[in-house]
């Protein structure tokens, strides 16, 4: 009998993977701006280059699609989790990884990001 556990999926909502563009923004300074790799109803994971100093201060969260003037701004979000990753190999660059779990969103903002998951995403709803 093994004595390894079981991962158990936590999240809620099923994550899309999205289509190459997708950017989102951390604010305010320093801000991180990175790819998003994956999003739901309820949250987003991206990654992006790391840098100098850590962020202070309230943050909010951007969500935009280069090609075409998409623009979610002002999400309310709580970070959980953010971790250095390992893809660029021989290279000096740090990439980290970070996943945001979305606070209260109005209605307009649902509407949005409903509308960016049937569009922008691999996994049309």
């Amino acid at each position: 009998m093994s004595n390894r556990k079981k991962l158990v999926e936590r999240r809620k909502d099923k994550r899309f993977q999205v289509k190459e563009g997708a950017l989102a923004v951390l604010r305010p300074h320093p801000a991180k701006l990175g790819q998003i790799i994956d999003i739901s109803r309820g949250g987003l994971a991206f990654t992006y280059i790391a840098g100098e100093g850590k962020p202070t201060g309230s943050f909010e969260l951007e969500i935009f699609f280069s090609d075409n003037g998409f623009h979610l701004d002002k999400i309310q979000f709580e970070t959980v989790s953010d971790f250095e990753i390992r893809e660029v190999p021989f290279s000096s660059i740090t990439m980290r990884r970070c996943g945001v779990r979305f606070g209260e969103l109005t209605d307009n903002q649902v509407s949005q990001l409903e509308h960016f998951l049937r569009s922008y995403t691999l996994d049309n709803l």
